[in-house]
Order: C-alpha cells, then structure tokens, then sequence
C-alpha cells in the first residue's frame, strides 16, 4: 500500500500538490465534464417531461429519479466496483450513461421512456462514483494527498451544479430541451475517452468471478458488521438527511417572507457555497490531524444554525445560515481519512459506492420527509425542528464513532 501524507519538499501536502498528480488532473477532469453534462441534462429533461405532459408531479419526478435508484443500485451492483478494472468500469459507465442520454434526446421518446432511462443512469451512478472513489486511492495514495484529492472532487461537485443549472437554465433559451441533452451525451462520451487514455490499467481489487449481487450483499454485509466502519457510515449519511432541509423547503420559504423566485435560487445556492468554503479552508489551511481533531466537533454542531429559523429570518440572514450550516461539512476530509483506513483494500470500492449511495438516498429520503412536514408545519420551523432532531442525532452518531476507536 501507498502513504502519501507530505510534498516532496516534506511540507504537508496542498491541493496544489494533488493536482500535480497527472492522472488525478485526467480523472478530475473527466469528472467534470460528466458533471456539467448531467447537470444541463437534469434541467433538460425536467423541462421536457413538463413541455410533454403539463404535469408538475411528472415534471419532479425527473429530478427525483435521480436519486431513488441509487440505494438499489450502490446495494446490488456494488460489486462491480471490485471484482473488474476500475478504468473499464469507470469507461463503461459513462458509455452507458451517455447511451442513456442518447435515448432521451430522441424525437418523439415517451415519457416513460424518459423515466425509465433517468433511472437507468441513476441506478449505475453510484458505481461509477465509488469506483472513481477507489481508484483516487491508487491514484494518490492512502495519505492526505486522497482526503483533498476527495475534497476537490466535492468541492467541483458542488461548484458545477451551481455553473450547470445556471448555464443549462441559459442554454434552454436557446435550444430545445432534446438539443440540449446532447450536451449530456458529449460531456459523458467525453469523461469515457478521458479516462480510457489518460489513466493506467489496473487489476480488479478482488478475485474470484463471484456473481455481482452476491459479491455486493456480501461486501456490504462485511462492512457493516465491522463497528467502526458502520459508524463511519452513520456518519457519513446522518447530517445530510437533514442537511438538505432548507434547500428542500426553499420555494414555499421564500414565498412565505416575499422572496420571491429570485430568492428561491439564492437559498438553493447558500448551502453549496458554504460548503465550498468550509472543504477549501480546512483543506489549504489545516494540517491533517487538525483536520481529523475537527471532525467530531464540526459534525456535532454544523445543524446548529438551522436553530435560527425560529425567527423567520429575512433572506439575507436564511442564506448567512445555510451558508455557516454548510461550513460543517468540512468534517468529512477527517472522516475519508479514517473512512480509508478502516476498509480493507479488497473492499474499497464496494465500501465507496455503498457511502455514496446511502449518502444520495438520504438525502432524497430528507428532501421527501422535510416536504411532507411543510404540509402540516409552517416550513421555518420544519427546519428548526430538523436542526434540533439532526444535532440529537448526529450526537449519538458521533459517540458511536467515539465507541469505535
């Protein structure tokens, strides 16, 4: 195994550094051109499915199918991550998701078809994220040098949704929803001839040709049944399910103090921006075990501004709040680094894929359960109250984590 942890000058390893590794640069780039695709192609094909059908709830349904598979998906395929080449896979999961987006942008496709295919590219998505996960370990090593090389991936994550849906939202001005979804197919075919050629071939992790379900139930059973990592995994899927509140309520919030769509967009934005902050100050300014010191404190109080929301806050004080909420998130670089450590190497692309499924299915569960409190609740105090729950439960999570050691 490879530790990375300093520069070659002996100082602590800076994301100048991580970028200073050539296949990272390919994978990073690859990633984001596969991002900007499918972030033009969700507004795309929201759009569409509205044009088509006049139905709202058709219309969400699009966005939501882009979470819902990835439970079943990260369960049941992740053993694809492990048992072949972390390039092919990650080559054929763009091929499929740009073949995916193909069949959207075809005239006259049904809205079922539509549907069907949102699934299909959501349900392989978390192979290919947690095998892009992976493959960052043997790309840059077990060290620090893979906790910012991971920061960099969520910190491009989040800025290129908010470049994607304003750049979409201006391209739909333009072309037609079906035009822009070839943007889509571009971006993904794009991410695959990247990958295939700008990174090394690499034996699959694990041996034996076991069938995929079974080596997935399998690895996600051993990974679970270890203390520490199950923890580690709480910890990684607790504070985004309620995280996801305020961005969740933001149409009937701002409606609610007279913001306005405008407003709506300025929440949606606070939380990625506060969290692009929070990863590139503790990722340039914290050494790595400052890092890891912060971890437990950043998760155990980064629900506590949602608390705010008791006052009805104007919108400039709601956006000061998600923005210093999103902040928190800065504990997970301490958590990939004790994440990694705590897998064994044979299950790291299956313990990848499975974070980052349970991590999306969450959130789609929290944006669902937030909405179906606003029915009942006025939405200020469903945040509020998501602040209260989530910092009880997150407490709990953390002294698991503590329990674990």
């Amino acid at each position: 195994m490879t530790f990375v942890a300093e520069s070659i000058s002996g100082r602590p390893a800076g994301y100048r550094d991580v970028f200073g590794v050539r296949e990272f640069r390919v994978v990073f780039a690859a990633h984001l051109l596969s991002l900007l695709g499918l972030v033009t192609g969700e507004i795309a094909l929201s759009v569409l499915v509205y044009r088509v059908t006049g139905s709202p709830l058709l219309s969400a349904l699009a966005f939501a199918l882009g979470f819902l598979p990835y439970l079943l998906g990260g369960t049941l395929l992740a053993g694809v991550a492990d048992r072949a080449p972390a390039r092919r896979v990650l080559v054929v999961c763009n091929l499929l998701c740009a073949a995916s987006a193909a069949v959207t942008a075809l005239p006259g496709a049904p809205v079922a078809v539509l549907l069907a295919m949102r699934g299909f590219s959501a349900l392989i998505g978390p192979v290919l994220a947690g095998t892009r996960s992976a493959t960052l370990g043997d790309v840059l090593g077990e060290g620090d040098l893979f906790v910012l090389g991971r920061s960099l991936i969520r910190i491009v994550t989040q800025g290129a949704q908010l470049a994607g849906f304003a750049a979409g939202g201006l391209l739909l001005t333009a072309v037609s929803p079906r035009a822009a979804l070839l943007f889509t197919v571009a971006g993904f075919l794009a991410s695959a001839l990247l990958l295939r050629f700008g990174t090394r071939r690499r034996p699959a992790r694990a041996a034996g040709r076991a069938d995929v379900i079974g080596a997935s139930l399998s690895g996600a059973r051993q990974l679970l049944a270890d203390r520490r990592t199950r923890a580690l995994l709480l910890l990684s899927w607790a504070p985004p399910f309620f995280l996801v509140a305020p961005e969740s309520l933001a149409a009937p919030y701002a409606d609610a103090i007279g913001a306005g769509t405008a407003g709506v967009g300025l929440l949606m934005c606070g939380m990625p921006v506060g969290t692009i902050v929070g990863e590139v100050l503790a990722g340039s300014l914290l050494s790595p075990r400052a890092r890891e010191r912060i971890t437990l404190p950043a998760a155990s109080v980064l629900l506590l501004p949602f608390l705010l929301y008791v006052l009805r806050p104007s919108l400039g004080w709601a956006l000061a709040t998600v923005a210093l909420a999103g902040l928190g998130a800065a504990y997970t670089l301490g958590l990939d680094q004790w994440f990694v450590a705590a897998v064994p190497e044979e299950l790291r692309g299956r313990a990848m894929t499975l974070q980052t499924a349970g991590a999306m299915s969450v959130q789609g569960a929290g944006m669902a359960l937030a909405g179906a409190a606003a029915e009942y609740v006025p939405a200020h105090w469903v945040v509020a109250g998501s602040g209260v729950i989530g910092t009880l439960v997150v407490g709990s999570v953390v002294r698991l984590v503590v329990g674990s050691r």
